[in-house]
């Protein structure tokens, strides 16, 4: 039997000849059998969703249980820490109101210059009564501090409060007690005293003066002489400072 030449496929390559390989049964194996095609139901079927799974379910619900607890711990001791605290005073609201416009300060009162009206008689009505002024000497025009006095049987009697010969101003005290304590003197009225000396002048008596006899004797202390008078005139209602003694 003549062996014709086989018809060779360029694209496949001849496998070669092996004795005892090639050909050999045993080393023949069947082709494997294609992979069978799914069922179309199960190809269909959703993936598992990983949050279904038991141990993810059972430890998210552990979760929720403990973040509900604190939540209601919390709340309790919240409620029971407001409930405990005192409740605040509440004043009652007030209509605001604008504050009151500040009054105006009194001008202060002017003191009454002599000569002239220097008190009124209803301001010296009662015995002992005393007002101060000021007596503006028309030879020196020097201010002088004055006062005239309301004495016992409707007497008006105005002194200089310059001690004389001196610079200290002399006070007219209507406190007893002070001119004991102070002064060593038991008055039963009031006085005209000196503060720079002691000396105490009663106007209820007279003493020596360069001119005769002058109301303000000296009754203790060092003065030199009874305070320089002012001559008074009651004219109608007023009180007035005429001259002073010089």
């Amino acid at each position: 039997m003549t062996d014709e030449p086989k018809h060779l496929d360029p694209f496949k390559p001849q496998e070669p000849t092996i004795p005892g390989v090639t050909g050999n049964p045993a080393r023949i194996k069947a082709a494997p059998e294609p992979p069978r095609a799914l069922n179309p139901s199960y190809q269909n079927r959703p993936a598992p969703n990983p949050l279904l799974n038991p141990g993810v379910l059972i430890a998210t619900g552990a979760a929720v249980v403990v973040l509900i607890g604190v939540i209601f711990l919390w709340h309790s001791h919240s409620t029971s820490a407001k409930s405990q605290a005192p409740l605040a005073e509440v004043e009652p609201s007030l209509p605001v109101s604008l504050p009151a416009t500040a009054p105006a300060e009194e001008p202060a009162k002017s003191v009454a210059i002599g000569p002239g009206p220097v008190a009124t008689a209803a301001e010296l009505a009662k015995p002992w009564a005393a007002k101060q002024f000021v007596f503006r000497a028309p030879q020196t025009t020097d201010d002088v501090p004055a006062l005239v006095v309301h004495l016992p049987n409707n007497i008006y009697w105005g002194i200089s409060l310059r001690e004389p010969f001196g610079s200290c101003e002399m006070q007219y005290v209507t406190n007893l007690s002070v001119i004991a304590n102070q002064f060593h003197y038991a008055a039963t009225h009031p006085m005209v005293v000196d503060p720079c000396n002691g000396a105490v002048y009663d106007l209820d008596k007279y003493g020596p003066g360069p001119n005769g006899e002058v109301r303000g004797a000296i009754v203790h202390g060092a003065g030199v002489r009874p305070p320089l008078a002012i001559q008074m005139a009651a004219r109608g209602k007023q009180i007035v400072a005429v001259q002073i003694e010089h």
